[in-house]
């Protein structure tokens, strides 16, 4: 079984990796910070010029119609540069929900506005009351008894909560039902789904967050000098690097695994997300404490850029379920009577016949 990722998708990272290099600095999300709405059209347009707003959307509506392989490298360059902007939820997560709805005149109509970059949703979810850049949606998707709403903005009250990252703008929500606004019956499902692809996203951005943190502590370590030498040549704070490193490398694969069980609808896709979850927000915590302790007290300072990236982790560790719900469900999955465990069950085993 090949294992890596083919050459189309590692070309379009490269070009992302190109694009939010050269426009998703430390500087701006600063600078965003300071700003009322914290997002920048400026950002959002290029973003959309780029194409990527349309990955998920069928290309009926003018989209790419890229699955969740393809976004998880994306995602975790996300991550690393710390994008100030609703790309994952809105284009991924939300324009992948809408897809596989009933063929409509709103489904059709709100799938292009998202490949062209003119629509952006919002999605609620059951396991947390707060709703990631509502205020920037055009529409947001809410379940009341069962039922799929898509809410117009205009339609909703909104209030701002206070979250640990400038950069993680989250509403309390309150909205009349109406029942001219219900786009699916049989709700459950599709958003459970919605639920796993944005678990799914917010570990590939977890991942990026941690590389992103050891790259500035190694920067950091080389360049800071005490007793005449780098602190990165003292033992104890190779051990620190090395503790990152090593949680990195063990979390990166299950994060991919999990997005190989989501493209390809497995049964256990619920259980490998969470997995997912688990394991990247661990390797992302383990990178803050290490990273600030080889800092010192700079590292909370504002000049520097390693807060930055320690808030966003610190923030999507609590988002779209918090530890305590993924490791209940990894553990219903564990004790159950009769569960495929171990490296010989990570991939069905498949047998050439003659």
């Amino acid at each position: 079984m090949d294992f890596t990722f083919e050459e189309d998708q590692t070309m379009l990272v490269d070009s992302m990796h190109k694009f939010l290099m050269n426009e998703v600095s430390p500087e701006l999300i600063r600078e965003l910070w300071s700003r009322p709405s914290g997002r920048s059209p400026d950002l959002w347009r290029q973003l959309a010029g780029q194409g990527l707003t349309g990955l998920s959307v069928p290309a009926a509506q003018g989209g790419m119609g890229l699955g969740d392989i393809d976004w998880v490298l994306l995602a975790r360059e996300c991550g690393y540069y710390g994008l100030p902007a609703p790309l994952l939820e809105s284009s991924w997560v939300a324009a992948a929900l809408i897809a596989v709805l009933p063929d409509s005149g709103w489904r059709n109509q709100t799938l292009a506005g998202i490949a062209e970059g003119t629509i952006r949703v919002a999605l609620g979810h059951a396991h947390s009351p707060l709703i990631a850049d509502a205020d920037q949606a055009n529409t947001i998707l809410l379940v009341r008894a069962g039922r799929l709403y898509a809410v117009p903005s205009n339609h909703v009250a909104l209030t701002l909560q206070a979250s640990v990252d400038p950069s993680r703008r989250l509403f309390s929500v309150s909205w009349e039902c109406d029942e001219r606004q219900c786009v699916s019956e049989a709700a459950d499902a599709l958003c459970d789904e919605a639920f796993h692809r944005g678990v799914l996203a917010c570990a590939a951005q977890l991942l990026g967050l941690t590389q992103r943190m050891l790259d500035l502590t190694i920067d950091y370590a080389v360049q800071r000098k005490q007793f005449g030498k780098p602190i990165g040549a003292y033992q104890a704070v190779k051990h620190h690097l090395a503790d990152i490193a090593v949680k990195l490398e063990f979390a990166r694969p299950v994060v991919y695994r999990a997005a190989h069980a989501m493209a390809h609808g497995e049964p256990l896709r619920a259980v490998h997300v969470a997995h997912a979850k688990i394991a990247a927000a661990e390797a992302a915590q383990l990178a803050a404490r290490h990273a600030i302790q080889v800092h010192g007290a700079m590292g909370y300072t504002w000049e520097v850029d390693l807060q930055i990236f320690m808030k966003m982790a610190w923030a999507l560790d609590a988002a779209w379920g918090d530890r305590s719900v993924h490791l209940a469900r990894v553990r219903a999955h564990v004790l159950e009577s009769g569960a495929t465990l171990g490296p010989a069950c990570t991939f069905e085993e498949q047998h050439e016949t003659n």
